[in-house]
């Protein structure tokens, strides 16, 4: 299991793990859209603590994917800045 840093996942992490790991190239999902997805539309702010405590040496989950529902990026471990800049660079090549 050790995805994430010293903590086991939950089935509701493995679910928003999922969702987001399929989230295309170029788009987005809001925090809100994961956790109705993952089968708790009330839980998005679970979904982005799942993401922040993601461990970033496996990049398969696009966390950067995932924005709140007024269209701001919201945070990234790397800062707003880095994700910005990876979702405008995805945007454009796809």
């Amino acid at each position: 299991m050790g995805v994430h840093k010293g903590m086991r996942r939950t089935r509701f992490a493995e679910r928003v793990l999922a969702i987001v790991g399929r989230i295309p190239y170029g788009k987005t999902l809001t925090y809100q859209e994961v956790a109705r997805r993952a089968g708790s539309p009330r839980a998005f702010r679970a979904v982005g603590n799942i993401l922040n405590r993601y461990d970033p040496r496996v990049i398969t989950v696009p966390c950067h994917r995932v924005v709140r529902s007024d269209g701001s990026v919201g945070g990234y471990r790397w800062g707003t800045k880095k994700k910005i800049a990876l979702l405008r660079k995805e945007k454009a090549l796809s």
